[in-house]
């Protein structure tokens, strides 16, 4: 059997809250498998002209390429910041097993 096609999806927010509620979100809707939320890590970043630091929570959510269309709607629907972080990076590599967990949990 093939193993799916999987990433890992990397946002930020700025509250530990905000965090958890896109993580659940996202693992209920079923558009990730999974998502860890670590933090609070120290941004650095330009934004309108001025370089600002900020604390904020990262979440990693698992999800299959097929599904990646469907977390970012979610993502860019329930994310408060006017233009969150989305960054997908294809997994070259897993466990069988996992990975097709993560592509059973992930479909719709």
């Amino acid at each position: 059997m093939e193993l799916p096609a999987c990433l890992a999806v990397l946002t930020t927010t700025d509250a530990a809250e905000k965090a958890e509620a896109l993580a659940r979100g996202a693992v209920a809707a079923r558009v990730a498998a999974c998502a860890q939320i670590s933090g609070p890590v120290t941004s650095v970043y330009r934004w309108e002209g001025a370089v600002e630091t900020a604390s904020e929570w990262r979440i990693q959510f698992k999800t299959t390429v097929a599904r990646y269309p469907a977390l970012e709607a979610y993502l860019l629907d329930a994310h408060d910041y006017d233009t969150p972080e989305i960054i997908a990076t294809p997994v070259a590599a897993g466990s069988p097993d996992y990975l097709r967990w993560l592509e059973e949990e992930t479909a719709p």
